[in-house]
């Protein structure tokens, strides 16, 4: 883990749904349990849709913050 807490991070600014989730879901099937990934999400669709198929999987996210043109959701890996 890096000095941000975050392990892993992923840019899916400009993917539409549900390809983002499927590389967010595939990304995380990469990750140990228990570590932290930064995605990247536009707002609207991405960001009504992402989170919740997340949670579906039985991940937690620990953060949503809102930056320049997007959101960065902190996804803590299930065991």
């Amino acid at each position: 883990m890096n000095e941000n807490g975050i392990d892993e991070k992923i840019d899916l600014r400009g993917v539409l749904c549900p390809i983002n989730f499927v590389k967010t879901k595939l990304k995380l099937e990469m990750m140990e349990s228990g570590q932290v990934l930064e995605v990247a999400l536009d707002d609207g669709e991405p960001m009504r849709n992402v989170p919740r198929s997340i949670k579906e999987e039985g991940h937690r996210i620990i953060k949503v913050e809102k930056f320049d043109n997007g959101y960065k959701i902190f996804v803590k890996k299930s065991p």
